[in-house]
């Protein structure tokens, strides 16, 4: 298998330095099996919530987003921090990531919510919010993919950051 893929259009934002590749499929889609190739594969069974109506019993495309957000938006919480020399001892984020209807009733429509823990910076809530911004404007391509997309709420240490 290649380690790149050809895009037919134009993303403005890449640089063409490619970090990371990775290829899945997913056949079934809500109750099917996804997987990803190459090293450290990734294999997840597909279920629908018993919120939903479905039997439970697997993952859902929701559970992933929040997990990835959430491990992305930490890294880039850490690079900024580490950029600033500030320790990152403790550091988490908890997500939620929500499913509903859309308002206009086409289809549906997700939102996120991210809340960070940075202890190290408790007593400077200033320093800890213009780092959590950063993260969120700057560095984190969740965050990049996500903005004007979709509703994202961000608190850090308990205080909101996002949106203002």
């Amino acid at each position: 298998m290649s380690n790149a893929s050809k895009f037919d259009g134009t993303i403005s934002q890449f640089d063409g330095d490619q970090l990371y590749f990775v290829k899945a499929k997913v056949e079934g889609g809500r109750t099917g099996h996804g997987e990803t190739q190459g090293d450290d594969t990734l294999k997840v069974d597909l279920r629908l919530p018993k919120s939903m109506g479905g039997n439970g019993g697997g993952n859902n495309p929701e559970q992933l987003f929040a997990v990835g957000y959430a491990a992305c938006f930490e890294g880039a919480v850490r690079f900024v921090a580490g950029n600033q020399k500030v320790k990152t001892d403790g550091v988490g984020v908890d997500s939620e990531v929500q499913l509903g209807k859309r308002k206009d009733g086409k289809g549906f429509a997700i939102r996120a919510k991210l809340d960070v823990h940075l202890p190290t910076l408790k007593d400077n809530p200033a320093k800890a919010k213009a780092i959590v911004l950063e993260a969120h404007n700057d560095v984190c391509p969740y965050s990049h993919a996500t903005h004007g997309n979709i509703d994202v709420e961000i608190t850090v240490n308990g205080a909101k950051v996002y949106p203002a």
